[in-house]
């Protein structure tokens, strides 16, 4: 098949033209050579595909034949290769990203704004669940890219960072002054009393907090005494924490407002959390795709000072 491609083609424009002198014009190519072509393919077909004369060639019952079927191949080549060229144009495409949902709507959708105004035809779906999930997703090519914190889990990855997170705990004024009137104690370490916050223990944050908390000896057994609510998002967290349900850990970075109006305060800490770093992240070795290529060359743009 491969090696009568260039014989279909030949044929098809000899039969389109009427004409051998006509097609070898159009396809910048000889006479003798398209003779030669023509009765190359007769010959692998074993059957007369024109009638030739003085005024042209004429297709036979098998050349009108095998000619509708080339005519619709050749029409379906040139409207593929012109949506390709129309796409390309466009910048068409489509991404599919994996984050979290507090990632989603304090980092990624910056980013997203800014590249749907210079990639408006890209189609974009967002698929929001766990880091580690998002990890697999990408492992299985179920998502192209995901926004994720560093987890050491990135193996056949390229991790891009892109900036930094903090991590703090924090709570209303009212929360840690009723607090104090119960357990006065309270005051050097309020963790022991407390209604303690967390994520779940299947999120990368949540994990990243243990670890420096069984790295630390910041009153590690008092702190885990207390009352833990685990949740799975920390919007919720950041919303349990205003309206004075306990001490949550966040990323402080995600409530600046909420700690610059004074809605929330942090829990100083004898030794600080460590920041870590956030990024985008993609398999090493993917599968071609434009929009991705658009988009990751759009981050490293963005992220660079």
């Amino acid at each position: 098949m491969e090696q009568n491609l260039s014989l279909y083609h030949i044929f098809n424009t000899v039969a389109e033209a009427g004409n051998i002198s006509h097609a070898a014009k159009e396809l910048y190519i000889s006479q003798p050579a398209i003779s030669k072509a023509v009765t190359r393919l007769e010959q692998n077909l074993e059957t007369k595909l024109f009638v030739r004369s003085s005024r042209g060639v004429t297709l036979t019952d098998s050349g009108k034949m095998l000619y509708e079927q080339t005519n619709a191949a050749f029409k379906h080549l040139k409207q593929a290769e012109d949506t390709i060229k129309k796409n390309k144009k466009l910048g068409t495409g489509s991404l599919k990203i994996g984050v979290s949902t507090t990632l989603c709507k304090y980092v990624l959708m910056p980013y997203l704004e800014k590249f749907i105004k210079l990639h408006p035809h890209v189609k974009i779906s967002i698929s929001c669940q766990s880091t580690y999930q998002t990890l697999n997703l990408i492992q299985n090519h179920k998502v192209d890219i995901g926004l994720v914190g560093e987890s050491g889990r990135l193996e056949n990855l390229v991790f891009a960072p892109i900036g930094m997170v903090e991590d703090g705990f924090v709570a209303t004024h009212d929360y840690l002054k009723n607090l104090k009137k119960r357990h006065p104690e309270a005051a050097s370490n309020p963790f022991e009393y407390a209604n303690l916050m967390l994520l779940d223990q299947h999120n990368v944050s949540r994990r990243y907090i243990d670890e420096y908390i069984r790295g630390n000896e910041l009153s590690t057994g008092q702190m885990l005494t207390g009352h833990i609510l685990e949740v799975s998002s920390m919007d919720l967290l950041i919303e349990f924490a205003k309206i004075g349900l306990g001490i949550a850990c966040v990323i402080t970075d995600f409530v600046k407002k909420e700690l610059k109006e004074g809605s929330l305060t942090t829990i100083p800490l004898s030794l600080p959390i460590q920041k870590r770093e956030i990024g985008f992240t993609y398999l090493r070795e993917y599968t071609a795709n434009d929009a991705l290529e658009a988009f990751i060359s759009f981050c490293r743009k963005i992220s660079t000072p």
